[in-house]
């Protein structure tokens, strides 16, 4: 991300309002974008798209046009009031969400509002085509990736026959296509069969499982990771594995790549590439993959009948179910012998197919702005967390990952995320998670019984509010800091 340094004006000038253009200077400024980025949603129709017109009437000759009031902070009892409609016609535009689904929080007509103005939305689309990665940084860090996993894959086969199974997957959001400002972080995870198992919950979520077998895996090889109640040590697992690969790093010819220090709690083992002048961080990520049935509390969840079909989701819980290694915090005491339950498989593949209708965003289909305003909204949260870590530092991404869905779900219709409506959208997806922040309640997309928002932290989710709430109602100032 580029540093503050010389551009302070730019910077100032961004966290203000502008006057509503011209629509010859509309079409000049939409043309902006660079040509050594790749194309995607949002960057790929810019040049395109003209900005929305303003409801009100152009300046009168000679007058300038009326700047608006300055960015004010929200007062600190409460969240800032969103925005609310200047006309009935702007309003009517909001799709309204589907009656069938229930699972929506209350309060999602909230994010119903008229887009922001002319100018606000041409900045939106501005900062969506500087999020586009550079296709030459892009090429070489896959690179690097790629011939990095590659040699411990072999390796960790070699050494230990347990291991012989494994198989590297591609997980994360740069292989879902929505990876912002730089290609500098990965999600690997290395996948290992399983038959037979049986998982019990460690917890109420839903998301925790003990797995043991349901008979003798001796022959196997899986005794020495085995406890003694006979369930599945995801710690010793990942020790063996970290142990394999701190050596085996060493061995990587023409490129330096290190293990960092374990994270508490982290179910990664964390790659370091040296790729000057900067860093390719690679977490991988031990998988357990069962030919098993979906737990009882999925059942409800991945509600996307009327968003990608009935058929597509019964496909999807017919598929393998897979495992992470994960310590649960909730445990009294913790043995490292938890495993939750991971869907980024599914996430990727609802991600990258993501419309209503088969050609959505394909070559010879109508093009969405749904990757553009997730990508918006990942953008939004990791600026805030840079201006505020202490406060915001229990904030992830997969918090908005997860609204994102959600509201794909509300509102299923490849027309209500017309490219031409990026600001109205991105507005829409962001009343939904302020929403969520104001009731501490973000329900978890395919285990509806996990709250992803603790009651522990609702002091937290209220003062992000409060900043996305002042973001939003000031035309996003943090979009402009560092720029």
């Amino acid at each position: 991300m580029d540093t503050a340094g010389g551009r302070g004006a730019r910077a100032r000038r961004g966290s203000r309002t502008a006057a509503p253009r011209s629509r010859g200077t509309e079409k000049g400024a939409a043309r902006s974008p660079s040509r050594d980025r790749v194309a995607d949603e949002g960057s790929s129709a810019v040049a395109t798209l003209r900005a929305p017109r303003t409801d009100g009437p152009p300046a009168r000759g000679g007058r300038p046009a009326r700047r608006a009031p300055a960015a004010r902070e929200p007062p600190a009892g409460g969240a800032e009031a969103l925005p609310a409609p200047r006309s009935r016609a702007a309003a009517a535009r909001a799709p309204a969400a589907p009656q069938s689904v229930a699972a929506v929080p209350d309060g999602v007509a909230a994010a119903s509002r008229r887009p922001p103005p002319a100018s606000d939305a041409l900045r939106l689309r501005e900062v969506l085509s500087r999020l586009s990665l550079p296709r030459e940084d892009v090429s070489k860090a896959s690179t690097l990736v790629n011939t990095a996993v590659s040699h411990l894959v072999q390796a960790i086969r070699g050494k230990d026959s347990f291991f012989s199974s494994i198989e590297p997957h591609n997980a994360g959001s740069y292989y879902e296509r929505v990876k912002i400002s730089e290609p500098n972080e990965f999600d690997i995870m290395l996948v290992m069969p399983v038959t037979r198992i049986q998982l019990d919950e460690s917890d109420d979520t839903g998301a925790y499982y003990y797995v043991s077998f349901k008979r003798s895996s001796k022959e196997k090889g899986w005794l020495k990771f085995l406890e003694e109640d006979g369930t599945l040590s995801a710690f010793k697992m990942l020790q063996a594995l970290r142990e394999i690969i701190k050596q085996e790093v060493k061995n990587i010819k023409d490129m330096e790549v290190t293990v960092a220090r374990k994270k508490a709690g982290s179910p990664a083992i964390t790659l370091q590439i040296k790729n000057p002048p900067s860093e390719i961080s690679v977490d991988i990520i031990l998988t357990l993959k069962a030919q098993h049935s979906w737990p009882p509390s999925t059942q409800g969840g991945l509600k996307i009948e009327q968003w990608l079909g009935t058929k597509k989701r019964q496909n999807f819980r017919n598929e393998s179910l897979y495992l992470v290694a994960k310590q649960n915090k909730r445990e009294k005491v913790l043995r490292g012998n938890t495993w939750r339950l991971s869907f980024s498989h599914t996430e990727k593949d609802m991600i990258k197919n993501h419309g209503n209708s088969k050609t959505c965003c394909e070559s010879n289909g109508l093009k969405c702005c749904r990757k553009g305003c997730l990508k918006l909204l990942k953008f939004l949260l990791e600026q805030l967390k840079m201006k505020h870590p202490k406060e915001l530092e229990k904030f992830c991404s997969y918090h908005v990952k997860t609204a994102f869905l959600h509201s794909c779900v509300t509102w299923p219709n490849d027309t209500d995320w017309h490219l031409g409506n990026l600001d109205h959208c991105f507005q829409q997806c962001l009343g939904f998670f302020v929403d969520c922040l104001q009731k501490s309640q973000l329900t978890h997309f395919f285990i509806p019984q996990y709250n992803l928002l603790s009651l522990e932290d609702k002091a937290r989710h209220h003062f992000l509010s409060r900043k996305i709430s002042h973001e939003l109602n000031n035309g996003f100032p943090v979009f402009h800091e560092n720029y």
